[in-house]
């Protein structure tokens, strides 16, 4: 997995680097083929805003942006948002073979 972190007018410590890596190290209990994440953290008018670009092999980049006035704040919201949306792919293919409602049986009793 390839991490990349940016930032646009705004300089990040080591302690805010080393939250963002450890953060996306739990990415990986979902089983998905990530092949790069690009993190972009971009100093505006109105505060912070964290982006998360995560390539996922045989499935569309899952892309999350987050604004907030705090930079950590930001960052775990993004996370948290970036952790949903990867627990519902990892969900939608391991389940991806199961039925649908309609397509049960009733019982006659």
């Amino acid at each position: 997995m390839n991490l990349q972190i940016r930032s646009k007018n705004i300089t990040l410590n080591d302690a805010t680097k080393a939250h963002i890596e450890n953060a996306i190290e739990a990415f990986r209990k979902y089983s998905l083929d990530i092949t790069s994440i690009v993190s972009v953290i971009t100093a505006e008018k109105q505060g912070v805003k964290v982006e998360f670009e995560i390539q996922v092999s045989h499935a569309q980049p899952v892309i999350i942006t987050q604004n907030d006035d705090s930079l950590d704040a930001a960052i775990d919201l993004a996370i948290d948002k970036g952790t949903k949306a990867l627990r519902r792919l990892h969900d939608k293919v391991v389940d991806h073979k199961n039925g649908s409602v309609k397509d049960l049986e009733t019982l006659d009793a």
